[in-house]
């Protein structure tokens, strides 16, 4: 399975021509390179994490392309056929089986709601986990999609994220909001705390892929 992140939250995982397509939102260049789609997962309703236009991109190519995520996406996006997943939820997408796990968007502060939010493991290899820390059960994650920077962590959570999770490798996302230096010291910390656990860990910048 071949990996590539794109800027920001974004993901594309390729099987054999067959493409999934994860949160591409406001901070993702336009996507282009669309057909043979075969899902698209939308963790939750952030416009970071999708847009119409982006949907649209990926169904004027695809056009009975499954797109999955939790209710909150299906009410922030009326005019897209989501299908609803919750935690525990099962599906089969072409080459891809995807597990959802957890149900809320990690706290930003006591002021502003929470939304849904579901985590999604696919082939039993990756695991990205949204906008939340959900630690996904009865699996062994082989790659991690570790959040840099956000206004709902601290770099200490994202740490205790991965000694919990023990994953063979990892590599950053949600980090458009870092600065060069802020990329590097998360990079770093993310990094030790893989090591740790005896996994790898890979700085993938937008643009770059890896096979796992």
């Amino acid at each position: 399975m071949k990996l590539t992140k794109l800027e920001h939250a974004a993901l594309i995982l390729e099987i054999n021509g067959q493409k999934l397509f994860i949160d591409p939102g406001s901070l993702t260049t336009a996507l282009t390179e669309t057909t043979n789609a075969a899902a698209v997962v939308l963790t939750h309703e952030h416009p970071d994490h999708w847009t119409p236009a982006q949907l649209d991109r990926i169904r004027d190519m695809n056009p009975d392309v499954p797109i999955y995520g939790p209710q909150g996406v299906a009410d922030a996006a009326p005019e897209h056929p989501i299908s609803v997943v919750e935690n525990g939820d099962t599906v089969t997408a072409g080459a891809f089986t995807l597990r959802f796990f957890g149900e809320k968007h990690a706290i930003i502060h006591e002021s502003i709601p929470v939304i849904d939010n579901v985590g999604v493991l696919v082939n039993d290899e990756l695991y990205y986990g949204g906008d939340s820390f959900t630690i996904p059960t009865d699996v062994q994650v082989g790659t991690l999609a570790v959040p840099a920077g956000a206004p709902w962590l601290k770099i200490s959570e994202v740490i205790d994220y991965v000694l919990a999770v023990k994953p063979r490798r990892s590599f950053p996302t949600h980090e458009m909001g870092l600065s060069r230096f802020g990329k590097d010291l998360s990079n770093a910390r993310i990094g030790a705390a893989t090591e740790e656990v005896g996994g790898e860990f890979f700085a993938l910048e937008p643009g770059d892929s890896l096979d796992i």
